[in-house]
Parts: structure tokens; C-alpha cells; sequence
């Protein structure tokens, strides 16, 4: 597969599946604000994911349309982060898996911005705007989960130390995201990581919580198609319709 058609199925399989997770929470937040909060983010992510979908289909021209690139393939065929698809959990751990994918989701969509391929600075340009917002949301509920009461504080410390290991495989680099650096497009690993380390650092110490060792052993593999058990139970609810009536329509 074109490296830049992958890259771009990677983007819009990490939006559509934490979008899926968080719309699943949809009407059970804990209070109404956040409610409506996770959902609209979750909104987000899913419009983010078809600007994604619609450049890779373009580009692809087997004549795939959105519909078929979320409905239609199976979880090996899905390039999305393992973060993206651990279970949403207790408030802590939504929140903090929220926080870890919203600050390199920042920082990319930041950096995407000046990337060489008009139409991939195009999607992160207007992308970046809600980015900045998600990660301002997640960001002040962390600080107000961290230095909560010692329940919250517990619960959040621990959603943090779980969901480490994930973090790392956005940061290691294959050949997909080193033709995507020497094109000009994606940033290069080292100062993305910089810069994920650093704020997630700052928003810890607010929150009174203690930061995993950065050189922490990680899981990777979801960028390759090599997926945790969760994703096929995510899939099964999420591709239920299109796959039990092909082609139905609204």
C-alpha cells in the first residue's frame, strides 16, 4: 500500500475509533455538561476522520468510499493506535486515555499544518482548532481528577501508570512515517516526543500526579494491524449494520 494513503488511514482509524468509544458514552457521563462535552468531541473526531478517509480514498481509486473504509474491513486492516482502543473503563481512565491521545494530537495536527501536501495541511488546519480545545478539556480534567480526593486521585494515578505503555507507539516510527518525515509531510519523532513530554509533565505536576518513566517499556503494534482483543468487540458493534445489510442507507 502508497505510504501516504496508509498514513492518512492511520489518522482517520485513530479518530474513528476513539470516536466510536466515546460516543458509547453518550448519555452515561457523569454529569450533563460532560456529557454533551464527550460527545461533541466525539463528533469531532468522527468529522475529522472523514476528511481523513476522503484524501485516502482519493487517492487510493479502487472507488472505496467512507462508508466502506469504517464499515467494511476488518480489525488487521485497521492501522489505529493500541491507546485508541483500550476500554473506556471509570471516568479516570476515559479522561486520561483522552489526555495521552489529545497531547500528541495537538502537537501533530500543530505540526501537519506546514506539511508539504496541500490537502494534509488543509484537513490539520481545520482540524487543530477542536484539537486545541480536546486537549484544554482533557487537560483541566486531569488537574481536577489528580488533585481531587484521594479516591479521584487514586483512580487517576492508576489510569495513568495502566494506559503508559500505549503512548510509546506514536512515537516509533516505521517506514510509512519516515517516507512521510523525508516527504515533508509528518514531523520527525524526536521533537514530537519532546514536546508530548513535556506538557504531559506540566499538567502532572498541577495535578499532583506522579509521571511514568519516559524510557518505560510500550506495547506497539496497532500501527502494523496487530490489534488488542478490544478492537474486535469495538468493530462487531460499530460494523453491525453495514455488514448484516450491506448498502443501507438512512
Amino acid at each position: 500500500m502508497d505510504e501516504k494513503i496508509n498514513y492518512l488511514l492511520r489518522q482517520g482509524d485513530n479518530a474513528l475509533i476513539l470516536s466510536q468509544q466515546l460516543s458509547q458514552l453518550c448519555g452515561k457521563g457523569p454529569a450533563l455538561e460532560e456529557d454533551m462535552a464527550l460527545t461533541n468531541v466525539a463528533l469531532d473526531l468522527l468529522g475529522q476522520t472523514r476528511m481523513w478517509y476522503g484524501y485516502a480514498a482519493e487517492l487510493e481509486g479502487l472507488g472505496r468510499s467512507e462508508d466502506d473504509l469504517a464499515f467494511m474491513r476488518d480489525a488487521p486492516a485497521l492501522r489505529c493506535c493500541l491507546l485508541v482502543e483500550q476500554p473506556n473503563g471509570n471516568y479516570a481512565d476515559t479522561m486520561m486515555r483522552q489526555f495521552y491521545f489529545d497531547t500528541w494530537h495537538y502537537f501533530l495536527m500543530k505540526a501537519l499544518t506546514a506539511a508539504s501536501d496541500p490537502r494534509v495541511a488543509e484537513i490539520a488546519e481545520k482540524s487543530i482548532k477542536e484539537v486545541t480545545y480536546h486537549l484544554r478539556r482533557s487537560g483541566d480534567l486531569i488537574v481536577r481528577l489528580g488533585d481531587g480526593t484521594a479516591d479521584s486521585h487514586a483512580r487517576t494515578q492508576a489510569a495513568a501508570d495502566q494506559l503508559w505503555m500505549y503512548t510509546g507507539e506514536m512515537f516509533t516510527y516505521d517506514a510509512v512515517d519516515d517516507a512521510m518525515v523525508a516527504q515533508g509531510i509528518a514531523p520527525a519523532a524526536a521533537p514530537l516526543r519532546a514536546a508530548f513530554l513535556e506538557h504531559v509533565a506540566e499538567i502532572f505536576a498541577e495535578a499532583t500526579l506522579t509521571m511514568p518513566p519516559a524510557e518505560a517499556w510500550m506495547q506497539r503494534g496497532g500501527k502494523q494491524g496487530i490489534h488488542s482483543e478490544h478492537l474486535g468487540f469495538i468493530l462487531a458493534e460499530m460494523q453491525f449494520l453495514q455488514r448484516a445489510y450491506p448498502g443501507a442507507q438512512w
